[in-house]
């Protein structure tokens, strides 16, 4: 039976990274008002930023991004997803998001083009994103 249940995990991740590798990256949910007008325009790179405006971390990672930001000369667009806010609710959930503060790279055509892990990212990391993006 073990060896059963094994053999029917296995394939089944094997057929979900296959999948995964295949699917390309996925488009950017468009849950709120501000998110539809920004990367539906789809001509600059989008952060998305979900936080917690008075968390500290959330704080922390928004000095980050507005340093980044105020660098690049606003090159890429940036849209705050506040979790105080009920009209955001439907955005975590389709972006997944449960912890905070967590940021999502959209390239300029609306594909999700890196999904961080939730924590602070560090200045460098979040413009290597950004070049990579498109």
């Amino acid at each position: 039976m073990k060896r059963t249940f094994l053999a029917a995990l296995m394939t089944a991740m094997v057929l979900f990274l296959a999948g995964a590798a295949t699917a390309g990256d996925p488009p950017a949910p468009l849950s709120t008002p501000e998110l539809k007008k920004t990367i539906g325009a789809g001509k600059k790179i989008t952060v998305v930023f979900f936080l917690n405006p008075n968390g500290g971390p959330c704080k922390e990672q928004n000095e980050v991004v507005q340093k980044l930001q105020k660098d690049r000369k606003n090159n890429f667009n940036l849209v705050y997803v506040s979790a105080l806010e009920q009209v955001n609710q439907q955005a975590f959930y389709d972006y997944g998001v449960r912890s905070l503060p967590t940021l999502v790279v959209v390239d300029s055509k609306g594909k999700i083009a890196r999904f961080f892990p939730p924590g602070i990212q560090a200045y460098e990391t979040l413009s290597a994103a950004l070049d990579g993006a498109k």
